[in-house]
């Protein structure tokens, strides 16, 4: 699945397919701005940071069970969001700070480091990468993966995909070459 919020006419939080299919709003009542997200793996959590409400919320990925986080004028100026155990890390872009907020108490929020310009916060573990030995894009013999001749995106699962193409090709009657 593909996460990611959107603030234009409607201010919104959503997941689709890779392919852009089964697109769900999960979030869309009592949001204004939410600017970053990031996702809890493990236990299937949304989490954004919407900085006109001044606010970190977190639903599940079904969009239920939300609740507040942390609601702090300081959040108008956070940048980027990652989990990683109990809690979250974001990006303070007014004293350019990284800072941690302890998800399940919103006492606990600690200035750890200080850079001079960042904009976003990954955190990447080993267990949070889910190994899969074959899905729909796994090269074939031909070495065109998943038999697309140009991108192959998984779909609803990690069996099924579909092929799209470069800026400028358009899609063959075959579904996977592309003119």
């Amino acid at each position: 699945k593909l996460f990611f919020t959107d603030y234009g006419n409607a201010a919104k939080v959503e997941r689709c397919d890779m392919d852009g299919m089964n697109r769900t709003w999960i979030v869309d009542s009592k949001i204004e701005q939410p600017t970053a997200l990031a996702l809890d793996l493990i236990n299937k959590y949304v989490y954004w940071v919407d900085i006109y409400l001044e606010s970190v919320e977190v639903v599940d990925y079904q969009g239920r069970n939300r609740h507040i986080i942390i609601k702090s004028r300081q959040i108008r100026h956070l940048c980027g969001l990652a989990v990683f155990e109990n809690y979250l890390y974001t990006f303070n872009s007014d004293n350019l700070s990284i800072v941690q907020i302890n998800r399940y108490n919103s006492t606990d929020v600690q200035p750890l480091a200080r850079l001079d310009n960042a904009k976003e916060i990954r955190v990447y573990q080993r267990r949070t990468q889910t190994a899969v030995r074959s899905h729909a894009c796994e090269v074939d013999p031909y070495g065109m993966p998943g038999g697309c001749s140009h991108i192959c995106l998984l779909s609803s699962n990690y069996k099924a995909r579909t092929c799209r193409c470069r800026t400028g090709f358009i899609l063959g009657s075959d579904g996977r070459s592309c003119k």
